[in-house]
């Protein structure tokens, strides 16, 4: 048996333990692997260290880079997921429905794990813990496999993890890292029908793409982040500056940073050119429609392949529209379904662009920085979905859920 047979083999068995574990047990659980995150840092950033390294000798871009990058911090951060995990409420045994039939059965719809989840990722370490403590509080098992930038650094998450269970009910084997870094460990994770219940692959536009043409699995969808702002006329100038500013530069490697910048073009040349300026000072490249390198001359030209290209970088799209018609028929066009935002003072106008907008989430006056996990209060994410099938946007603990349902019956046979 090849590795991912093995340890998808492994990671199944676990499944029927796991179902049966009570909140307690689970919430115990993360609690003990938040703490072994900490006290295992100095190790953690070590193995993080040969990754940085390996990304630095092949060229891995310095945006790309601060994606892998771990610190004190950061594992602080990620272990306080864990915690938040914990302390939400476990959606598995809700009863979500009940019906009472005129035959006197009684019909319960309870939520029930999904079983296996494999998750397939790029560059984030990040996304192991979230993945791990996500899945574990409903129930799951995983079967993980990350990018190969990331693989010491996974390898030192996952052994500490595992150690960290081996005194709790909740099985070590729940948990499995893929670690053959070759593409054909990927294909065969996508053919494992019957071990795996559900793929979900998190990363690039390729990534993606790959998984939902190829997978035999069922595939839950998260996009690529084609971010759009769009400043209108009236907006307040110190706060659509802030958001723009925030929504590029705060973190520009990651999906819900912002790659295109539409301003209504009565917002006025001078607080085009002061935005303008601003990103220039956080060394930003940006390319912008004709309109907008009239206004700020060091601008690259846009092209159509710019619009649809996710830089997750200091690059930014810039384009100056006459009215919201055009700003929503631009993001039409462009968008990936994931995060987009207005600045207006106008509440009409922010409820046509919040209604008009296909997104997972659709911003009026705060930065797309926000569709996260941890923002909306889940504690951590699976990922952002895009599809509008069974979960859409920042993917909590319903997310990886499915139903089943009870019935009760005191003899009762059909006619």
């Amino acid at each position: 048996m090849s590795e991912v047979q093995i340890k998808a083999t492994l990671a199944k068995e676990a499944t029927a333990l796991l179902a049966g574990l009570s909140s307690e047990v689970k919430n115990a659980a993360l609690a003990v692997m938040a703490d072994a995150l900490i006290n295992e840092q100095s190790s953690i950033i070590e193995a993080n260290r040969l990754d940085l390294v390996r990304g630095q000798e092949n060229g891995t871009p310095t945006a790309m880079l601060d994606r892998l990058s771990l610190n004190e911090d950061r594992i602080r951060c990620i272990a306080e997921g864990l915690r938040q995990i914990a302390d939400l409420s476990d959606p598995i045994g809700d009863i979500l429905e009940v019906i009472q039939r005129p035959n006197g059965l009684r019909i319960e719809k309870e939520r029930v794990p999904l079983g296996l989840i494999g998750i397939i990722y790029e560059a984030r370490p990040n996304v192991t813990v979230d993945a791990i403590g996500l899945s574990l509080k409903t129930g799951n098992a995983v079967l993980l496999r990350g990018g190969s930038s990331a693989l010491s650094s996974n390898q030192r998450i996952v052994e500490v993890l595992k150690q960290a269970l081996q005194n709790t009910p909740v099985p070590a084997e729940a948990i499995q890292l893929v670690e053959d870094p070759n593409r054909a460990s990927v294909d065969e994770m996508l053919k494992c029908k019957g071990l795996l219940d559900v793929i979900i692959p998190r990363g690039g536009a390729s990534l993606i793409q790959n998984v939902v043409e190829n997978a035999t699995v069922p595939v839950i969808e998260t996009g690529a982040g084609i971010c759009h702002t769009y400043i209108a006329a009236d907006a307040d100038e110190q706060m659509a500056r802030e958001i723009a500013l925030n929504a590029k530069v705060q973190r520009p490697s990651v999906c819900n940073s912002m790659e295109t910048l539409l301003i209504h073009k009565d917002y006025g040349k001078e607080n085009i050119l002061k935005l303008a300026e601003a990103f220039q000072d956080s060394s930003v490249e940006l390319r912008g429609c004709s309109a907008f390198v009239q206004i700020a001359p060091w601008a690259l030209p846009a092209t159509s392949e710019d619009y649809a290209t996710e830089y997750n970088d200091y690059v930014l799209n810039v384009r100056i529209v006459n009215d919201l018609a055009e700003a929503l028929a631009h993001i039409a066009q462009y968008s990936t379904m994931h995060s987009e935002c207005i600045v207006t003072k106008d509440p009409d106008t922010a409820a046509q662009f919040m209604q008009h907008v296909d997104a997972a989430a659709v911003y009026h006056n705060a930065s797309t920085r926000f569709t996260d996990g941890f923002e909306f209060g889940y504690g951590a994410e699976i990922g952002i979905s895009t599809q509008k099938l069974h979960a859409r946007g920042p993917m909590g603990l319903p997310a990886l859920t499915s139903t089943k349902y009870r019935i009760y019956g005191t003899g009762q046979i059909r006619h």
